[in-house]
């Protein structure tokens, strides 16, 4: 996904009049362009690791409202969140069961040799490359922690 096809994207649900998912994507549009001025300035083109960064930064924050917003018994705001991560999420690379993270998981200790929590450092260097956009990394997170423990 480049910054290009979600600019066309963007014509595109305006076009249909989609506003949730217009207002998506220009709030995702401009986020690639700040990280565009933040990494090179004027002639800087974000890349499709920059994109991805960049929704999945975006992904992770609707998350997080999403949970604030239940404790604060917001489910109006909790859903609204809800809506902007499924959009969101259909730009993403198919995401990992929890199956499949902890068979990663099991491989990656196998490999690595960690067996107590002070190798977490260590097995999530080796991990994270691996499941890079595939997986919600809190998830990721709690299957290390619950197998090192």
């Amino acid at each position: 996904m480049t910054k290009k096809d979600l600019q066309e994207e963007l014509k595109q649900s305006m076009l249909a009049r989609d506003e949730l998912k217009t207002s998506v994507l220009r709030m995702l549009l401009s986020s690639i362009s700040y990280l565009e001025t933040n990494k090179g300035g004027a002639g800087y083109e974000a890349t499709e690791e920059d994109v991805m960064a960049s929704i999945q930064k975006e992904t992770k924050q609707r998350r997080d409202s999403i949970e604030e917003f239940k404790k604060a018994e917001r489910q109006d705001l909790a859903d609204k969140e809800q809506k902007e991560l499924d959009i969101l999420q259909t730009y993403l690379p198919e995401q990992l069961s929890e199956e499949e993270i902890k068979k990663l998981v099991e491989e990656t200790v196998a490999q690595t040799g960690a067996t107590s929590m002070s190798d977490i450092g260590k097995l999530m260097g080796v991990l994270m490359p691996k499941i890079k956009g595939k997986a919600d990394g809190n998830l990721v997170n709690k299957i290390v922690r619950e197998k090192l423990s």
